[in-house]
């Protein structure tokens, strides 16, 4: 269930646009499962996820001197938190189609801040939040920490192609191990307003999508992508 931490930055227009895009074995067990994938902090391509820029690591050791378990503690979090995310944009973007699909048989789930809100159900042992990622230069600049999840709300310029706003789940006050990652539960129609198929799949495998989603008995609008318009010379 989404739980509104006023720390935590987002788009104030629930109908900003995001976008998640994947293969079709994780979009199949998505729908099949009824659960979405959130990996784990640490398992990320990217190593500095759920880390300190440099000014805030000076400042955090200093803390540490006579409390070492203080800068352990964030070291262990990492492995405590998992992440889903999101890309804002309002429209399709062809880096995150070469990106995230690995090859034609991708699919992208359109949806809009509001709908991950309400899409998000109860949990016993956790809660959801919802944040937008902030991009800056670790070297110089400087990330708080008196909120827990402002290390994973931050990420290097280098990224902010990315555009990312991001579910996050604490595990941390449960007794939950997580090894790659968990499933959180959420409601498949608030959660996808749309599906687009990737520009460059087959006719054979938009019908396969468009039949797989009919069968499974989700009343889910399809699109072509919008990158397949055919050219106007």
């Amino acid at each position: 269930m989404y739980f509104k931490n006023p720390n935590i930055i987002l788009p104030e227009d629930p109908d900003t646009v995001v976008w998640k895009y994947l293969d079709l074995s994780k979009f199949l067990d998505l729908l099949l499962s009824k659960k979405l994938f959130m990996s784990r902090s640490d398992k990320f391509e990217d190593q500095y996820e759920g880390t300190f820029s440099e000014p805030t690591f000076e400042e955090i050791k200093k803390l540490a001197i006579d409390n070492p378990d203080f800068l352990n503690y964030y070291k262990t979090h990492r492995e405590q938190v998992a992440i889903s995310s999101w890309h804002i944009n309002e429209y399709e973007s062809f880096a995150m189609w070469q990106i995230f699909t690995q090859n034609s048989e991708g699919l992208a789930i359109q949806s809009t801040i509001g709908r991950l809100q309400k899409a998000l159900k109860p949990e016993n042992n956790f809660d959801q939040y919802i944040g937008e990622v902030n991009y800056i230069d670790y070297k110089k600049e400087y990330i708080p920490f008196d909120d827990l999840f402002f290390p994973f709300l931050f990420k290097r310029k280098s990224f902010q192609y990315e555009r990312e706003v991001r579910i996050i789940t604490d595990t941390s006050k449960s007794n939950i191990k997580l090894n790659d990652g968990l499933k959180i539960n959420v409601d498949i129609s608030q959660l996808i307003e749309k599906i687009y198929i990737h520009p460059k799949s087959e006719n054979w495998y938009k019908k396969l999508v468009i039949d797989l989603v009919d069968r499974l008995g989700f009343g889910i609008e399809i699109e072509k992508s919008d990158l397949e318009s055919d050219i106007l010379i």
